[in-house]
């Protein structure tokens, strides 16, 4: 029935819940009986099915907003009198199942926006910011999780399938140039610049004001056909950036509303190359979260809609996070063959339906995510040595990248039980840390942290890895 109604195919079932296709037709035909409460929990979590659903403890699983409406909250924020954590309500994102028109991605844009703007005042503990979803789960809130599993799947399903509208405006507004969308452009383009040297911190703000600035040309002007696109591909690519730098700032839940939000405008505007570099950064999302699947289906689906292109850097970075996926999943021949297929197409160099935008594709990007895989994978020896490559290539004022493959290459170290290397080499990372506003390379220092206590030391080792995991408890303060 859920195949049928969403609809999906056998294999989409079997890549959400990692059953075997052939498993899944035996139990379609009868032939089979789910009786394993293990597996009932797995096929049930893979579809993302509300808890309040089943007598069933699903792990990570929060209520899913009912797929027949497609009513819009507002979000906001009330504090009680006796000074009580405010409730967080977060706005409902448009219907995935209805059609994809301009208005609601208009309206999905919006939504993100204003999930940004509410968590603005949300307070942090040592681990970092405390995100809206932990805050509504403590106000006891049934906010919904942003989409995952088969809710993800449905988006990207719709996304590969609904056909773009024409997307032109007559208002009273000023009629928009084509050379304005390229100044819009070319900002967003600076703050990229400024991310990669000094990490989101510095512009997580500034691109969340570029949007809605974006987002008020889309709705108050007039544009004919080849400016509204080329509008909605700069609000598509606006809107993935600020999920990037939500991303990299801790906050996971807003990033992901962007970034859903930047798939459906890459829809509008037909660009299906800003399409897969959203569901690029999903994939990111997915197997940094705890949704492995949801990296690899999203990359999967990337691959696909581009490979009628010439756009090899574009697919090794799907594959790249697609091997995340497989390796965060423990599917090591998998991870391992996606990486392989990553460097062959990466040494073929820049094709000509490459995006400008990216910039971070080369040899030394795929050794820094097959450390990564390894790492995952418990091949502590094979990380270290992927690491060493990544490290040593130009990395061209990415400094933040640089940071999070040292503090990376450091715990491989230190699961390897060569503690003196990891202590020098989470030095270099502390480095880069204290200088670039990062969340994520911060939590990465903390996992760091915590190899090295559980590492033992000698006498001499030790003083190293007390000093270092003091720096490290410094950062988060």
């Amino acid at each position: 029935m859920v195949r049928q109604l969403v609809p999906l195919r056998q294999e989409d079932v079997a890549a959400l819940t990692g059953l075997s296709q052939s498993y899944l037709s035996m139990l379609e035909c009868g032939d089979r009986r789910l009786t394993d409460v293990s597996r009932v929990v797995q096929f049930l979590t893979g579809l993302g099915t509300p808890p309040d659903l089943v007598r069933l403890p699903l792990p990570g699983i929060s209520p899913q907003p009912d797929a027949t409406t497609s009513r819009t909250t507002t979000s906001r924020t009330t504090t009680s009198s006796a000074g009580a954590a405010p409730e967080v309500v977060t706005p409902t994102a448009p219907d995935p199942t209805l059609p994809w028109t301009a208005d609601r991605m208009l309206t999905a844009l919006r939504l993100a926006h204003v999930a940004d703007n509410t968590a603005d005042w949300l307070p942090s503990d040592a681990n970092g910011p405390v995100t809206a979803t932990a805050m509504s789960d403590a106000a006891g809130s049934d906010s919904p999780r942003p989409a995952s599993g088969i809710a993800l799947n449905s988006m990207i399903q719709r996304w590969d399938l609904e056909q773009a509208e024409p997307l032109r405006r007559a208002t009273a507004g000023t009629r928009v140039s084509f050379e304005l969308c390229g100044h819009l452009q070319g900002t967003l383009d600076e703050l990229r610049v400024m991310d990669k040297g000094s990490g989101s911190g510095a512009v997580a703000d500034l691109a969340r004001a570029h949007l809605a600035l974006v987002v008020r040309v889309l709705e108050r002007s007039t544009y004919d056909e080849v400016t509204g696109r080329k509008l909605a591909a700069v609000a598509a690519d606006t809107a993935t950036q600020a999920g990037w730098f939500a991303f990299d700032a801790g906050r996971t839940d807003t990033a992901r509303a962007y970034m859903l939000a930047g798939l459906r405008a890459a829809h509008a505007a037909a660009d299906d190359r800003l399409g897969a570099g959203a569901l690029s950064y999903l994939a990111i999302h997915g197997y940094s979260s705890g949704d492995p699947r949801d990296a690899v289906r999203a990359a999967e689906a990337g691959r696909r809609r581009i490979g009628r292109l010439d756009a090899p850097h574009l697919a090794a970075t799907l594959l790249t996070r697609q091997a995340r996926g497989h390796a965060a999943a423990g599917e090591g021949e998998a991870a391992r063959r996606a990486l392989g297929e990553a460097s062959e197409l990466c040494a073929r160099g820049r094709g000509e339906d490459d995006p400008h935008w990216l910039y971070w594709m080369n040899e030394g990007e795929i050794h820094g995510q097959a450390g990564s895989a390894h790492l995952a994978l418990g091949n502590t020896a094979r990380a270290v040595e992927s690491f060493a490559h990544a490290i040593q290539a130009d990395r061209a004022g990415e400094r933040r990248t640089h940071g999070l493959f040292l503090s990376r290459a450091a715990q491989a170290h230190a699961r390897a039980g060569d503690l003196d290397a990891a202590c020098a080499t989470g030095e270099e990372a502390v480095n880069i840390a204290e200088t670039v506003q990062s969340v994520r390379l911060r939590e990465h220092l903390r996992d760091l942290s915590a190899d090295l206590r559980r590492g033992g030391s000698t006498r001499r080792t030790g003083v190293g890895a007390r000093v270092l995991t003091e720096r490290i408890a410094a950062l988060a303060s």
